[in-house]
């Protein structure tokens, strides 16, 4: 994870990213409640698709498919005689670079792993006996 580090001189920022370093780096002490962030990453990667499941074109019909129906009839025109990029073609679907800009943070909660219970309640749920809480599993795989 990246964290661009905003406040104070440059000395001071490099400062702390070296006290903070091979340290555990606790959320609240990078972020604040309601503020505005933004994220990068990446889609879920699919590998390699075909023109129908990348870009959701149609099947060809029964009598033109003799050379497969799962394609795109006609790339381009006779001339100018290139491929333009708007033509769907099979290619890489996901792993993908997206950027969400202006996530709002609401609540920055306690985690299980620190021994707090009830961790995953909203302020509205807190009189009711309910009992929620988040544990970070691990991946299965």
């Amino acid at each position: 994870m990246e964290v661009q580090v905003n406040g104070g001189t440059v000395a001071q920022k490099v400062d702390w990213a070296k006290g903070k370093f091979e340290q555990e780096v606790r959320v609240d002490e990078v972020f604040e409640h309601n503020e505005c962030i933004d994220t990068i990453g990446v889609t879920r990667g699919k590998g390699m698709a075909g023109v129908i499941k990348r870009f959701g074109v149609s099947r060809l019909n029964r009598n033109r498919h003799d050379r497969g129906l799962r394609k795109v009839t006609c790339i381009v025109a006779w001339h100018p005689s290139a491929v333009k990029w708007t033509v769907a073609r099979r290619g890489q679907l996901g792993y993908h670079s997206r950027t969400q800009i202006n996530n709002k943070i609401y609540r920055i909660g306690a985690g299980a792993v620190k021994g707090v219970e009830n961790n995953a309640t909203t302020e509205a749920e807190r009189p009711v006996t309910l009992r929620k809480s988040i544990f970070p599993a691990a991946k299965s795989w």
